[in-house]
């Protein structure tokens, strides 16, 4: 068999990807965005249900509203736990300014309304942990279609910790699972570098004897 001829604009679009927490205020445009998106949604998913949800914020209206409301929640969470108010202030603040920072913030949210519904616990668990990694598959998608592009995007997963405070502040369907958030834009600067564990720490290929 011959070897493979790796695509690679997708490999450096893959290794050039970085969380990026600043940007620029350039706008970034509906074609764009409908682009990402149809990147988003070709994916794979469970029995091809396509379990992805995305709204798109832009106006700074819609951001403040879920940034003020994810903070109070935050702030009372970290109250609760007894933490120091000055570091839980600071926490909030940096929340707002990533949610609030990006002239584009998806909220990505998964729904079972599609998936199968079974008699017992397990397999209806099951469901729905493979409409969460379908989901997850087209985040993905959308984040390596954004680094082709020059673009920088941050996965936020703060919205698992109150799905509700976000349905809620954003008047999303009841049906749609808040999973997290991507900020897009033009980077304001490089991305730090995180190191990676070596393949051998997280993979086994029994035929080769790794």
């Amino acid at each position: 068999m011959s070897e493979c001829v790796p695509n690679l604009s997708v490999y450096a679009a893959i290794a050039g990807r970085r969380s990026i927490r600043a940007y620029l205020a350039d706008e970034v445009s509906a074609e764009t965005v409908r682009r990402l998106l149809g990147a988003a949604t070709a994916a794979p998913s469970a029995h091809n249900r396509q379990p992805w949800r995305f709204l798109i914020l832009r106006d700074g209206g819609g951001k403040s509203r879920l940034a003020d409301a994810m903070g109070q929640r935050l702030r009372q969470d970290r109250t609760r736990d007894g933490d120091d108010p000055e570091a839980i202030e600071r926490d909030v603040a940096r929340s707002r300014a990533r949610i609030t920072g990006a002239p584009v913030l998806f909220v990505v949210c998964a729904t079972l309304e599609d998936m199968d519904v079974y008699p017992d616990a397990a397999r209806n668990r099951a469901e729905y942990l493979m409409a969460v990694q379908s989901t997850a598959m087209a985040v993905q998608n959308l984040m390596i279609a954004a680094a082709s592009d020059n673009l920088g995007t941050c996965w936020m997963c703060a919205p698992l910790f109150c799905p509700d405070v976000v349905r809620t502040a954003l008047d999303l369907p009841a049906s749609w699972e808040p999973q997290g958030l991507v900020a897009l834009g033009r980077p304001a600067g490089p991305g730090k570098l995180r190191p990676r564990r070596a393949l051998e720490d997280v993979a086994r290929d029994l035929s080769v004897g790794f």
